[in-house]
Protein backbone atom coordinates (compact mmCIF):
# COMPACT_ATOMS: atom_id res chain seq x y z
CA UNK A 1 0.00 0.00 0.00
CA UNK A 2 1.02 3.39 -0.46
CA UNK A 3 2.49 5.82 2.28
CA UNK A 4 0.76 8.87 3.85
CA UNK A 5 3.57 11.61 5.10
CA UNK A 6 1.52 13.86 7.69
CA UNK A 7 3.74 15.97 10.27
CA UNK A 8 3.68 15.74 13.76
CA UNK A 9 2.37 17.82 15.98
CA UNK A 10 4.93 19.70 17.19
CA UNK A 11 8.10 18.87 14.71
CA UNK A 12 8.45 18.72 10.88
CA UNK A 13 9.80 15.30 10.28
CA UNK A 14 6.96 13.84 8.32
CA UNK A 15 4.39 10.64 10.11
CA UNK A 16 4.16 7.65 7.21
CA UNK A 17 0.91 6.20 7.19
CA UNK A 18 0.73 3.01 4.82
CA UNK A 19 -2.36 1.95 3.52
CA UNK A 20 -2.74 -1.51 5.39
CA UNK A 21 -5.03 -1.25 8.16
CA UNK A 22 -7.61 -0.09 5.56
CA UNK A 23 -6.54 -1.89 2.57
CA UNK A 24 -7.24 1.61 0.67
CA UNK A 25 -4.68 3.67 -1.54
CA UNK A 26 -5.44 6.57 0.25
CA UNK A 27 -2.26 8.24 -1.53
CA UNK A 28 -3.81 7.96 -4.82
CA UNK A 29 -6.90 8.87 -3.51
CA UNK A 30 -5.54 12.24 -2.11
CA UNK A 31 -3.95 12.98 -5.39
CA UNK A 32 -7.08 12.63 -7.40
CA UNK A 33 -8.89 15.13 -5.11
CA UNK A 34 -6.16 17.59 -5.43
CA UNK A 35 -5.75 17.45 -9.42
CA UNK A 36 -9.46 17.32 -9.59
CA UNK A 37 -9.53 20.64 -6.93
CA UNK A 38 -6.03 22.47 -9.37
CA UNK A 39 -8.29 22.18 -12.36
CA UNK A 40 -10.04 26.03 -11.85
CA UNK A 41 -6.49 27.36 -10.94
CA UNK A 42 -4.94 25.74 -13.84
CA UNK A 43 -7.42 27.60 -15.85
CA UNK A 44 -7.23 30.76 -14.42
CA UNK A 45 -2.94 30.43 -14.99
CA UNK A 46 -4.07 29.97 -18.38
CA UNK A 47 -5.93 33.08 -18.99
CA UNK A 48 -3.07 34.69 -16.99
CA UNK A 49 -0.78 33.96 -19.51
CA UNK A 50 -3.03 35.07 -22.55
CA UNK A 51 -3.79 38.33 -20.89
CA UNK A 52 -0.17 39.01 -20.35
CA UNK A 53 0.70 37.85 -23.65
CA UNK A 54 -2.14 40.36 -25.36
CA UNK A 55 -0.32 43.44 -22.75
CA UNK A 56 3.01 42.42 -24.26
CA UNK A 57 1.37 42.62 -27.80
CA UNK A 58 0.00 45.86 -26.82
CA UNK A 59 2.88 47.76 -24.95
CA UNK A 60 4.94 46.30 -28.31
CA UNK A 61 2.31 48.15 -30.63
CA UNK A 62 2.40 51.61 -28.81
CA UNK A 63 6.13 51.72 -28.56
CA UNK A 64 6.00 51.09 -32.59
CA UNK A 65 3.34 53.74 -32.96
CA UNK A 66 5.07 56.15 -30.63
CA UNK A 67 8.31 55.94 -33.03
CA UNK A 68 5.85 56.78 -35.73
CA UNK A 69 4.58 59.69 -33.77
CA UNK A 70 8.03 61.20 -33.27
CA UNK A 71 8.62 61.03 -36.85
CA UNK A 72 5.70 62.65 -38.19
CA UNK A 73 6.11 65.50 -35.98
CA UNK A 74 9.30 66.43 -37.51
CA UNK A 75 7.32 67.66 -40.79
CA UNK A 76 5.62 70.67 -38.77
CA UNK A 77 9.48 71.89 -38.04
CA UNK A 78 10.21 75.36 -39.59
CA UNK A 79 13.40 74.23 -39.81
CA UNK A 80 13.06 71.59 -42.36
CA UNK A 81 12.16 74.14 -44.72
CA UNK A 82 15.02 76.34 -43.69
CA UNK A 83 16.59 77.73 -46.53
CA UNK A 84 20.16 77.09 -47.98
CA UNK A 85 21.96 77.93 -51.35
CA UNK A 86 23.27 74.56 -53.18
CA UNK A 87 26.01 75.29 -55.71
CA UNK A 88 26.82 72.94 -58.80
CA UNK A 89 29.92 72.51 -61.17
CA UNK A 90 30.10 70.46 -64.26
CA UNK A 91 33.63 69.07 -63.58
CA UNK A 92 34.08 68.71 -59.40
CA UNK A 93 37.36 67.15 -59.49
CA UNK A 94 39.03 70.06 -61.46
CA UNK A 95 36.93 72.83 -60.35
CA UNK A 96 34.99 72.10 -56.61
CA UNK A 97 32.66 75.25 -55.57
CA UNK A 98 30.92 75.02 -52.10
CA UNK A 99 28.94 78.32 -50.86
CA UNK A 100 30.43 80.08 -48.12
CA UNK A 101 27.94 82.87 -47.31
CA UNK A 102 24.82 84.13 -49.71
CA UNK A 103 26.23 84.08 -52.83
CA UNK A 104 25.14 86.05 -56.25
CA UNK A 105 22.90 83.57 -58.04
CA UNK A 106 24.01 82.62 -61.54
CA UNK A 107 26.13 80.54 -63.63
CA UNK A 108 29.55 81.22 -64.29
CA UNK A 109 32.40 79.59 -66.72
CA UNK A 110 35.46 79.12 -65.01
CA UNK A 111 39.35 77.89 -67.00
CA UNK A 112 42.08 76.86 -64.66
CA UNK A 113 45.24 77.19 -67.02
CA UNK A 114 47.85 76.48 -63.78
CA UNK A 115 47.75 75.61 -60.78
CA UNK A 116 49.23 77.14 -57.31
CA UNK A 117 52.56 75.11 -56.56
CA UNK A 118 54.76 75.61 -53.59
CA UNK A 119 58.45 75.65 -54.13
CA UNK A 120 60.95 72.70 -53.69
CA UNK A 121 64.51 71.39 -53.62
CA UNK A 122 65.81 67.60 -53.50
CA UNK A 123 68.55 66.05 -51.31
CA UNK A 124 70.74 63.74 -51.30
CA UNK A 125 70.62 62.33 -47.69
CA UNK A 126 73.91 60.44 -46.04
CA UNK A 127 73.68 59.13 -42.63
CA UNK A 128 75.77 61.02 -40.15
CA UNK A 129 78.73 59.10 -38.35
CA UNK A 130 77.76 61.36 -35.40
CA UNK A 131 75.43 63.72 -33.75
CA UNK A 132 74.97 65.69 -36.90
CA UNK A 133 72.65 69.58 -37.02
CA UNK A 134 71.04 70.56 -40.31
CA UNK A 135 69.40 74.00 -40.68
CA UNK A 136 66.83 75.02 -42.60
CA UNK A 137 65.37 78.40 -43.66
CA UNK A 138 67.09 79.23 -39.90
CA UNK A 139 65.48 76.41 -37.91
CA UNK A 140 67.99 73.46 -36.42
CA UNK A 141 67.10 70.01 -36.38
CA UNK A 142 69.55 67.57 -34.63
CA UNK A 143 69.48 63.84 -35.21
CA UNK A 144 71.77 61.27 -34.06
CA UNK A 145 74.13 59.23 -35.44
CA UNK A 146 73.16 56.59 -37.99
CA UNK A 147 69.69 58.50 -38.29
CA UNK A 148 67.84 58.15 -41.19
CA UNK A 149 66.10 60.09 -44.20
CA UNK A 150 62.64 59.05 -42.24
CA UNK A 151 63.70 60.32 -38.90
CA UNK A 152 65.30 63.58 -40.36
CA UNK A 153 61.58 64.41 -42.38
CA UNK A 154 59.82 63.20 -39.04
CA UNK A 155 61.53 66.22 -36.65
CA UNK A 156 61.22 68.70 -39.84
CA UNK A 157 57.59 67.99 -40.22
CA UNK A 158 56.61 67.69 -36.59
CA UNK A 159 57.81 71.33 -36.51
CA UNK A 160 54.91 73.60 -36.00
CA UNK A 161 56.89 77.19 -36.51
CA UNK A 162 58.92 75.31 -39.60
CA UNK A 163 58.76 76.69 -43.10
CA UNK A 164 58.93 73.74 -45.24
CA UNK A 165 57.55 70.11 -45.18
CA UNK A 166 60.03 67.18 -45.91
CA UNK A 167 59.15 63.87 -47.88
CA UNK A 168 61.13 60.95 -48.11
CA UNK A 169 61.25 59.29 -52.26
CA UNK A 170 63.78 57.02 -50.87
CA UNK A 171 66.50 56.02 -48.15
CA UNK A 172 68.77 58.30 -49.99
CA UNK A 173 66.68 60.98 -51.30
CA UNK A 174 65.05 63.94 -49.63
CA UNK A 175 62.89 66.54 -51.23
CA UNK A 176 62.08 69.85 -48.95
CA UNK A 177 58.98 72.02 -50.12
CA UNK A 178 57.36 75.46 -48.71
CA UNK A 179 54.35 74.89 -46.75
CA UNK A 180 52.81 77.54 -48.59
CA UNK A 181 51.83 77.86 -52.65
CA UNK A 182 52.51 80.87 -54.97
CA UNK A 183 54.90 82.63 -56.60
CA UNK A 184 58.91 82.03 -55.15
CA UNK A 185 60.20 86.19 -54.32
CA UNK A 186 63.84 85.98 -54.02
CA UNK A 187 65.46 82.69 -52.06
CA UNK A 188 63.88 79.60 -50.95
CA UNK A 189 64.78 76.71 -48.61
CA UNK A 190 68.25 77.80 -47.50
CA UNK A 191 69.79 74.53 -45.97
CA UNK A 192 73.07 74.36 -44.40
CA UNK A 193 74.30 70.48 -43.05
CA UNK A 194 77.06 67.92 -44.06
CA UNK A 195 74.17 65.23 -44.65
CA UNK A 196 72.58 66.82 -47.19
CA UNK A 197 73.43 67.73 -50.95
CA UNK A 198 71.17 69.35 -53.26
CA UNK A 199 70.54 67.25 -56.56
CA UNK A 200 71.27 69.57 -60.01
CA UNK A 201 68.54 70.84 -61.64
CA UNK A 202 66.20 70.00 -59.22
CA UNK A 203 65.01 73.28 -57.68
CA UNK A 204 61.50 74.44 -58.80
CA UNK A 205 60.43 77.49 -57.72
CA UNK A 206 56.69 78.33 -56.43
CA UNK A 207 53.88 79.37 -58.75
CA UNK A 208 50.92 81.14 -58.26
CA UNK A 209 47.46 79.39 -59.61
CA UNK A 210 46.15 81.30 -62.66
CA UNK A 211 42.54 80.97 -64.00
CA UNK A 212 39.57 83.25 -65.52
CA UNK A 213 36.16 83.46 -64.69
CA UNK A 214 33.54 84.79 -67.49
CA UNK A 215 37.00 85.65 -69.23
CA UNK A 216 38.47 87.79 -66.61
CA UNK A 217 42.07 86.59 -65.86
CA UNK A 218 42.83 86.26 -61.88
CA UNK A 219 45.68 84.71 -60.12
CA UNK A 220 46.09 83.13 -56.36
CA UNK A 221 48.96 81.85 -54.35
CA UNK A 222 46.64 79.37 -53.00
CA UNK A 223 44.24 76.49 -55.05
CA UNK A 224 41.33 77.99 -52.77
CA UNK A 225 39.77 80.97 -54.46
CA UNK A 226 37.39 82.45 -51.59
CA UNK A 227 37.05 85.84 -53.55
CA UNK A 228 36.81 84.95 -57.21
CA UNK A 229 33.13 84.72 -56.96
CA UNK A 230 30.95 86.31 -54.25
CA UNK A 231 30.07 84.05 -51.19
CA UNK A 232 31.37 80.99 -53.10
CA UNK A 233 34.61 79.25 -52.70
CA UNK A 234 36.66 77.57 -55.33
CA UNK A 235 39.01 74.47 -54.82
CA UNK A 236 41.18 74.23 -57.80
CA UNK A 237 42.22 71.10 -58.58
CA UNK A 238 43.09 70.52 -62.15
CA UNK A 239 43.75 72.48 -65.15
CA UNK A 240 41.13 72.72 -67.99
CA UNK A 241 42.73 73.10 -70.79
CA UNK A 242 41.52 69.85 -72.42
CA UNK A 243 38.05 69.49 -71.41
CA UNK A 244 37.18 74.02 -71.76
CA UNK A 245 35.64 76.31 -68.92
CA UNK A 246 34.04 74.27 -65.94
CA UNK A 247 30.13 75.73 -65.74
CA UNK A 248 29.83 76.57 -61.58
CA UNK A 249 26.00 77.25 -61.09
CA UNK A 250 25.33 79.23 -58.26
CA UNK A 251 21.56 78.48 -57.18
CA UNK A 252 18.28 80.49 -55.36
CA UNK A 253 18.19 79.87 -51.77
CA UNK A 254 15.81 76.75 -51.24
CA UNK A 255 15.08 74.58 -48.73
CA UNK A 256 17.10 71.20 -49.53
CA UNK A 257 15.21 69.10 -51.67
CA UNK A 258 17.29 65.60 -50.34
CA UNK A 259 16.87 66.37 -46.61
CA UNK A 260 12.96 66.72 -47.17
CA UNK A 261 13.37 63.43 -49.31
CA UNK A 262 15.52 61.85 -47.52
CA UNK A 263 13.05 62.49 -44.13
CA UNK A 264 9.78 61.33 -46.04
CA UNK A 265 11.83 57.77 -47.24
CA UNK A 266 12.22 57.52 -43.61
CA UNK A 267 8.66 58.10 -42.95
CA UNK A 268 7.44 55.30 -45.48
CA UNK A 269 9.78 53.00 -43.93
CA UNK A 270 8.28 53.29 -40.71
CA UNK A 271 5.08 53.56 -41.61
CA UNK A 272 5.05 50.61 -43.42
CA UNK A 273 6.84 48.49 -40.94
CA UNK A 274 4.32 49.52 -37.97
CA UNK A 275 1.14 48.96 -40.33
CA UNK A 276 2.49 45.66 -41.26
CA UNK A 277 3.25 44.77 -37.17
CA UNK A 278 -0.40 46.43 -36.42
CA UNK A 279 -2.35 44.00 -39.21
CA UNK A 280 -0.23 40.88 -38.55
CA UNK A 281 -1.68 41.23 -35.18
CA UNK A 282 -5.09 41.90 -36.30
CA UNK A 283 -5.28 39.16 -39.10
CA UNK A 284 -3.21 36.32 -36.90
CA UNK A 285 -5.67 34.02 -35.60
CA UNK A 286 -5.58 31.53 -32.35
CA UNK A 287 -3.78 28.56 -32.31
CA UNK A 288 -6.68 26.08 -31.45
CA UNK A 289 -5.20 24.22 -28.85
CA UNK A 290 -2.16 26.00 -27.71
CA UNK A 291 -0.57 23.91 -24.91
CA UNK A 292 1.82 26.65 -24.04
CA UNK A 293 2.72 30.02 -23.07
CA UNK A 294 4.32 30.93 -26.74
CA UNK A 295 1.00 29.50 -28.45
CA UNK A 296 -1.00 31.28 -25.42
CA UNK A 297 0.23 34.66 -27.07
CA UNK A 298 -0.46 33.68 -30.53
CA UNK A 299 -3.39 35.89 -32.16
CA UNK A 300 -4.91 37.91 -29.13
CA UNK A 301 -5.65 40.68 -30.63
CA UNK A 302 -7.12 39.00 -33.63
CA UNK A 303 -9.55 40.92 -35.32
CA UNK A 304 -9.57 44.20 -32.98
CA UNK A 305 -11.79 46.30 -33.91
CA UNK A 306 -9.94 49.11 -32.42
CA UNK A 307 -6.46 48.43 -34.30
CA UNK A 308 -8.51 47.72 -37.46
CA UNK A 309 -10.10 50.95 -37.17
CA UNK A 310 -6.79 52.57 -36.41
CA UNK A 311 -5.18 51.20 -39.96
CA UNK A 312 -8.29 52.46 -41.75
CA UNK A 313 -7.85 56.30 -40.19
CA UNK A 314 -4.01 56.28 -40.87
CA UNK A 315 -3.97 55.05 -44.28
CA UNK A 316 -7.25 57.95 -44.84
CA UNK A 317 -5.18 60.47 -43.78
CA UNK A 318 -3.23 59.76 -46.87
CA UNK A 319 -5.87 61.66 -49.44
CA UNK A 320 -8.09 63.35 -47.04
CA UNK A 321 -7.77 66.96 -47.85
CA UNK A 322 -6.46 69.85 -45.18
CA UNK A 323 -9.09 72.28 -44.72
CA UNK A 324 -8.20 75.68 -45.99
CA UNK A 325 -5.82 74.44 -48.80
CA UNK A 326 -5.74 74.75 -52.01
CA UNK A 327 -7.16 71.62 -53.78
CA UNK A 328 -3.52 71.25 -55.70
CA UNK A 329 -1.84 70.88 -52.52
CA UNK A 330 -4.03 69.67 -50.25
CA UNK A 331 -2.75 66.00 -49.40
CA UNK A 332 0.57 63.87 -48.99
CA UNK A 333 -1.05 62.42 -52.13
CA UNK A 334 -0.33 65.44 -53.95
CA UNK A 335 3.69 65.03 -53.40
CA UNK A 336 3.87 61.65 -54.33
CA UNK A 337 2.73 59.81 -50.96
CA UNK A 338 0.13 56.92 -51.72
CA UNK A 339 -0.05 53.11 -52.14
CA UNK A 340 0.81 53.06 -55.74
CA UNK A 341 -0.17 50.69 -58.38
CA UNK A 342 1.33 48.02 -59.88
CA UNK A 343 3.67 48.26 -62.69
CA UNK A 344 2.54 52.25 -63.73
CA UNK A 345 -1.03 50.10 -64.68
CA UNK A 346 -4.60 50.75 -62.75
CA UNK A 347 -3.77 47.54 -60.98
CA UNK A 348 -3.16 48.30 -57.03
CA UNK A 349 -0.09 47.03 -55.74
CA UNK A 350 0.21 43.55 -53.21
CA UNK A 351 1.32 46.54 -50.76
CA UNK A 352 -0.89 49.07 -51.20
CA UNK A 353 -3.96 46.30 -50.58
CA UNK A 354 -2.12 45.23 -47.28
CA UNK A 355 -2.15 49.52 -46.83
CA UNK A 356 1.79 50.28 -47.08
CA UNK A 357 2.76 53.63 -48.73
CA UNK A 358 5.51 54.62 -51.50
CA UNK A 359 6.93 57.77 -52.29
CA UNK A 360 6.77 59.37 -55.71
CA UNK A 361 10.29 61.39 -55.86
CA UNK A 362 9.57 62.80 -59.44
CA UNK A 363 6.52 64.29 -58.32
CA UNK A 364 8.16 64.88 -54.85
CA UNK A 365 10.89 67.30 -56.71
CA UNK A 366 8.73 69.06 -59.40
CA UNK A 367 6.11 70.01 -56.13
CA UNK A 368 8.97 71.15 -54.11
CA UNK A 369 10.44 73.51 -57.07
CA UNK A 370 6.80 74.81 -58.08
CA UNK A 371 6.54 75.54 -54.54
CA UNK A 372 7.68 74.96 -51.50
CA UNK A 373 6.02 77.05 -49.75
CA UNK A 374 2.75 75.11 -50.10
CA UNK A 375 4.47 72.00 -49.44
CA UNK A 376 5.15 73.30 -46.36
CA UNK A 377 1.94 74.06 -45.26
CA UNK A 378 0.65 71.05 -46.53
CA UNK A 379 3.14 68.45 -44.93
CA UNK A 380 2.71 70.53 -41.43
CA UNK A 381 -1.67 70.58 -41.58
CA UNK A 382 -1.19 66.97 -42.29
CA UNK A 383 1.76 65.78 -39.60
CA UNK A 384 -1.02 67.41 -36.80
CA UNK A 385 -3.99 65.68 -38.20
CA UNK A 386 -2.04 62.33 -38.41
CA UNK A 387 -0.16 62.83 -35.36
CA UNK A 388 -3.37 62.92 -33.42
CA UNK A 389 -4.79 60.26 -34.96
CA UNK A 390 -1.65 57.79 -33.64
CA UNK A 391 -1.65 60.10 -29.95
CA UNK A 392 -5.46 58.92 -29.49
CA UNK A 393 -4.41 55.48 -29.52
CA UNK A 394 -0.82 55.20 -28.41
CA UNK A 395 -0.52 58.61 -26.52
CA UNK A 396 -0.53 58.84 -22.69
CA UNK A 397 -4.24 57.98 -21.77
CA UNK A 398 -5.00 56.72 -24.95
CA UNK A 399 -6.13 53.83 -25.99
CA UNK A 400 -3.29 51.42 -25.66
CA UNK A 401 -2.44 52.78 -22.51
CA UNK A 402 -5.93 52.21 -20.98
CA UNK A 403 -6.10 48.98 -22.22
CA UNK A 404 -2.47 47.99 -21.51
CA UNK A 405 -3.56 49.24 -17.79
CA UNK A 406 -6.92 47.37 -17.49
CA UNK A 407 -4.80 44.27 -18.32
CA UNK A 408 -2.40 45.13 -15.53
CA UNK A 409 -5.68 45.08 -13.19
CA UNK A 410 -6.76 41.73 -14.59
CA UNK A 411 -3.33 40.07 -14.04
CA UNK A 412 -3.04 41.30 -10.50
CA UNK A 413 -6.79 40.00 -9.74
CA UNK A 414 -5.39 36.57 -11.57
CA UNK A 415 -2.57 36.50 -9.83
CA UNK A 416 -3.76 37.16 -6.18
CA UNK A 417 -6.66 34.40 -7.11
CA UNK A 418 -4.42 31.89 -7.82
CA UNK A 419 -2.25 32.73 -4.65
CA UNK A 420 -4.76 32.29 -2.31
CA UNK A 421 -6.79 29.35 -4.21
CA UNK A 422 -3.22 27.81 -4.13
CA UNK A 423 -3.01 28.39 -0.44
CA UNK A 424 -6.53 27.10 0.81
CA UNK A 425 -5.81 24.12 -1.22
CA UNK A 426 -2.44 22.80 0.29
CA UNK A 427 -4.77 23.71 3.81
CA UNK A 428 -6.99 20.96 2.04
CA UNK A 429 -4.29 18.68 1.25
CA UNK A 430 -3.25 18.98 4.78
CA UNK A 431 -6.26 18.43 6.03
CA UNK A 432 -6.79 15.45 3.82
CA UNK A 433 -3.38 13.76 5.15
CA UNK A 434 -4.70 14.22 8.39
CA UNK A 435 -7.55 12.66 8.60
CA UNK A 436 -6.45 9.85 5.99
CA UNK A 437 -3.61 9.26 8.91
CA UNK A 438 -6.24 9.44 11.64
CA UNK A 439 -8.47 6.65 10.10
CA UNK A 440 -5.46 4.83 9.22
CA UNK A 441 -4.83 4.53 12.86
CA UNK A 442 -7.76 4.33 14.02
CA UNK A 443 -8.40 1.08 11.81
CA UNK A 444 -4.85 -0.24 13.06
CA UNK A 445 -5.77 0.02 16.58
CA UNK A 446 -9.14 -1.96 15.76
CA UNK A 447 -7.76 -4.17 14.08
CA UNK A 448 -4.64 -4.63 17.20
CA UNK A 449 -8.25 -4.82 19.54
CA UNK A 450 -9.62 -7.59 17.74
CA UNK A 451 -6.28 -9.35 17.11
CA UNK A 452 -6.29 -9.61 21.42
CA UNK A 453 -9.47 -10.65 21.54
CA UNK A 454 -8.88 -13.40 19.28
CA UNK A 455 -6.13 -14.69 20.83
CA UNK A 456 -8.21 -14.27 24.20
CA UNK A 457 -10.83 -16.41 23.10
CA UNK A 458 -8.67 -18.92 21.37
CA UNK A 459 -6.91 -19.24 25.08
CA UNK A 460 -10.05 -19.79 26.93
CA UNK A 461 -11.38 -22.34 24.68
CA UNK A 462 -8.02 -24.57 25.25
CA UNK A 463 -8.86 -24.56 28.74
Amino acid sequence: MSAISVNSGTGSTPINITGLASGIETSTIIKSLIAAEKVPITRLGTKQEKVQAQQEELRSLQSSLQQLSFTVEEFALPSLFETSQTVVSSEPLRVAATVATGAAVGGYEVEVTQLASSAQRTYAFASPAAEATITVDGREYTIGAGASAKELAAKINSDGSGSVYAAVLNSETLVLSNRQTGTTEGKFIEVSGEVLTEKEGTAKEGRDAEYSIDGVAGTSASNTLTEAIPGVTLTLGGVTTTVGAVTVDVQPPAPSKALIEEKLQAFVKLYNSTVEAVAKQVSTKPIAEASSAKEYAVGTLFGDNELSQLLTSMRSSMYEAIEGLPSTMSSPYDIGLGTGLEGGTSKPSQSSVEGKITLESSKLQSALSEGPEAVEKMLQGWSKSLRSVITNVSGPGGLLSSRIETDETQITSLRKRITSMNEALAEKEKSLVQTYAALEAALAKNNAQLSWLGQQTESLSKL
